[in-house]
């Protein structure tokens, strides 16, 4: 069964007097999330300034893409946005801060827009993807979309 809604992953961490050790993705515990996904490729992005919007992006059918979603360096704002037609929650979102230090990951399935922004500088995301990039099934919702309404945490706002 796959997750049908975001969903919120907090990953494990391993700690002794050297650092830290994460496994960033295990099929079996993404299975016990409900998350049964294939994921096909990962990507990663790097925003220079505080207050960066990345989405709000989506991909239509047939190549539409679940996302799992995680920060790397720094911390974003992530969002994920239900454009499914006949769902109960269409066009309303859930928002979670996803930290590096804190090592959660978002899923995003099939049937939601993801954007995000950067809560400080230099910050690093990367998310896997359960389709490859089609260009022409590409789309997007304008990043303060009035009907949408979410509020994000710019600097000086």
């Amino acid at each position: 069964m796959v997750a049908n809604v975001p969903v919120l992953l907090n990953r494990r961490r391993f700690a002794d007097a050297r650092g830290w050790f994460v496994e960033n993705y295990s099929e079996t515990s993404a299975l016990r999330a409900g998350i049964d996904v294939r994921f096909v490729q990962d990507n990663q992005s790097f925003s220079v300034a505080e207050g960066t919007i990345r989405g709000l992006h989506f991909q239509r059918p047939p190549h539409a893409q679940a996302k799992l979603v995680h920060c790397v360096r720094g911390s974003i704002m992530d969002y994920a946005v239900d454009i499914r037609r006949r769902s109960p929650t269409y066009g309303q979102y859930v928002a979670v801060k996803l930290t590096a230090n804190g090592g959660e990951q978002l899923f995003v399935p099939v049937g939601f827009a993801h954007g995000f922004v950067t809560l400080e500088p230099d910050v690093e995301v990367a998310y896997k993807v359960s389709g490859l990039y089609a260009p022409d099934c590409d789309g997007g919702i304008v990043w303060n979309d009035p009907v949408i309404g979410i509020k994000w945490p710019l600097p000086g706002s």
